[in-house]
């Protein structure tokens, strides 16, 4: 009786343990996405800022300019149930503007025009990075709701369901090869 007794509390003691874990875990995976949503959100708004400074530099020729900064102004404005339309439309302007190396190259020959193409690329090339992270980060806590120990004892809590966020991110192929 009294060994039956203690395998019993050893092995309640050991689920205990083995559910705190997962809970912990579970809770250090929030965090993560937490703080890789700040960053892409850092991120779009760093390519956002980039490209209406530019737009509204002179540099561009007017159409390119407002496309450019209609664009990027929706980006920046966009609620969060349309942001990632809004980001996807900005990489669209992006690769429709900068589609060509000439386009850049004209931007690179004007006064101030090489820091704010090595800037708009810089910018341009973070974001696929950032979106990556958080989507690797909201894929693993996912992973780990779906088991079913985290579903039956509620580990997650009230933490909403990690969303992935999906846009069109690729760069304008000029821009892409532009060393930093």
């Amino acid at each position: 009786m009294t060994e039956t007794l203690i395998w019993t509390v050893v092995a309640l003691i050991a689920i205990g343990l083995y559910l705190s874990w997962t809970a912990g875990r579970l809770d250090r995976l929030h965090s993560r996405i937490d703080a890789a949503r700040a960053a892409l959100d850092a991120q779009l708004l760093r390519r956002a800022s980039v490209t209406q400074e530019l737009a509204t530099s002179g540099i561009l020729d007017p159409a390119a300019s407002i496309v450019l900064y209609e664009a990027a102004h929706a980006a920046r404005q966009a609620e969060e149930d349309q942001r990632e339309v809004a980001e996807s439309e900005l990489s669209q302007a992006l690769r429709a503007v900068f589609g060509e190396p000439e386009q850049v190259e004209v931007v690179r020959e004007t006064p101030g025009g090489d820091e704010a193409a090595g800037e708009l690329a810089a910018a341009v090339r973070r974001v696929p990075m950032a979106r990556r992270f958080h989507n690797d980060a909201v894929r693993a806590a996912r992973a780990l709701r779906r088991h079913r120990t985290v579903r039956w004892f509620r580990l997650a809590g009230h933490a909403p369901f990690p969303l992935a966020f999906e846009m069109d991110d690729e760069p304008p192929l000029a821009l892409a090869d532009r060393p930093a």
